[in-house]
């Protein structure tokens, strides 16, 4: 039996069975990754995964799991299971009947043939980014990953959605190290976009001689400019927080603003973008089978949506923006629209300042006021009277998000497309310049 039709088979027995609602993806996916340590490939591991995640609801009582397929296979016997967990629970606050289809039936394919050839043998990719990596700079040595993978999704619903989509995806980033000094880059793409990749072992490289010899810097306010890496990965917390969910459980800087509020720069337009082709988590349609579509979050600094599932877009007394999730509304690419400046005329523009082009450990101290903490690492360069001047120690940005939205003065024109463990919704991103952030000590 094929996954559609192992698909399309549970949901009507879940129905025989007294179910209101019922929904399966079926999710197969194979992937070869290859990972880099000390400037040569450590690790090879090739895998293939079935999973099936159901959603299933009786009443307002609502059921949503992962199981391997041969549970599937046996639906019976899980569906009697879940029929006896089911009746304890407790009604959902969040309960909303699975929407009429916007998609209905159709086989959707994003698959770039190159992906899958580089699959069965990627060791033209590992030479590329191995001779990158040190093609300028004699870099001490290297880490990272390429990452590829090819997706079967299947999606059957009690509504009436039988679906299918096909896809494949590469990920990728480099750390180079050279003396004290490190750096970073981060990339990924639906196609094999080969200049991307060799980019990111040519910036990490770059970054990781240009930081030797770093000094501290003392605590204080400057003005800063964020890499793609860092602006991306501030921007995922953004686009996390204006999910309905979020701002319903008040995890969010956006509780208590209004669709058309200034909450950002006039210079700050963020999308999402399930329709663009280029970035790894583009879709057709999402988990309840609502068709997707690209939309602002904010534009020219004012929100212009929240992202809803079905469930939160009646709480909302809305309709959904094809964001499900089945619990949790989610974007799926961002698109952060560039500006006018090269990145030479961004540090241009400060007096005194700090370029930072990676960090990682983001921390929320209180959601709804967006107090967080992120820590840079790797290359930091002091800025003064409009030049970079030195490398600088491992720092932490400690600020609020609102005043960082608010204190966008300059984007660069030429944006990357990132995706690493600290960016996981895949972004294109500028380069960013932010006046007056909050810098503190790093202390391991």
């Amino acid at each position: 039996m094929s996954a559609s039709e192992l698909a399309g088979k549970f949901v009507e027995k879940a129905l025989e069975k007294g179910f209101s609602d019922a929904a399966i993806s079926i999710d197969i996916v194979e992937r070869v990754m290859v990972k880099f340590a000390n400037t040569q490939p450590s690790v090879v591991q090739e895998w293939k995964t079935a999973v099936a995640n159901i959603y299933l609801s009786k009443g307002r009582r609502v059921f949503t799991g992962t199981f391997q397929l041969d549970k599937i296979g046996d639906a019976d016997k899980l569906l009697g299971e879940v029929g006896l967990l089911i009746d304890r629970l407790s009604e959902s606050e969040l309960y909303a009947p699975l929407p009429e289809p916007g998609v209905r039936s159709g086989f959707y394919s994003r698959v770039d043939d190159k992906i899958v050839e580089a699959m069965k043998d990627p060791s033209e990719l590992v030479e590329l980014v191995l001779e990158a990596s040190s093609r300028e700079h004699n870099i001490d040595f290297t880490a990272g990953k390429i990452d590829l993978w090819k997706r079967m999704r299947h999606l059957a619903t009690s509504t009436g959605a039988q679906l299918v989509e096909e896809s494949t995806g590469v990920e990728t980033y480099m750390r180079s190290f050279k003396e004290d000094g490190s750096g970073q880059w981060g990339f990924a793409s639906r196609i094999l976009d080969k200049r991307g990749i060799e980019e990111v072992a040519l910036k990490a490289s770059e970054l990781a001689y240009e930081s030797r010899g770093r000094s501290s810097v003392e605590p204080g306010v400057y003005d800063v400019i964020l890499s793609p890496l860092v602006f991306s990965q501030l921007m995922n917390v953004i686009a996390w927080m204006s999910t309905g969910l979020s701002v319903l459980t008040g995890m969010s800087i956006f509780i208590d603003k209004k669709i058309g509020d200034q909450v950002a720069s006039p210079l700050l337009s963020i999308y999402d973008a399930p329709r663009d082709d280029k970035l790894p988590f583009s879709t057709v349609f999402d988990d309840e089978a609502v068709a997707t579509f690209d939309k602002p979050i904010v534009e020219k600094g004012l929100l212009k949506n929240i992202l809803h599932n079905t469930k939160t877009a009646l709480k909302f007394n809305t309709k959904s923006t094809g964001n499900a999730g089945w619990v949790h509304p989610r974007p799926w690419n961002l698109v952060i629209e560039g500006g006018g400046f090269k990145l030479e005329e961004l540090i241009s523009e400060v007096k005194r300042g700090l370029l930072i082009t990676n960090n990682w450990y983001t921390r929320l101290q209180n959601y709804a006021e967006g107090v967080f903490s992120t820590i840079g690492r790797d290359a930091i360069f002091l800025i003064e009277s409009g030049r970079i001047v030195k490398p600088v120690e491992r720092l932490r940005i400690a600020d609020k998000l609102p005043r960082l939205l608010s204190n966008i003065e300059g984007l660069s024109r030429e944006t990357y497309d990132v995706m690493w463990w600290e960016v996981r919704v895949p972004t294109r991103s500028p380069y960013a310049l932010i006046r007056n952030i909050n810098i503190t000590k790093h202390f391991a």
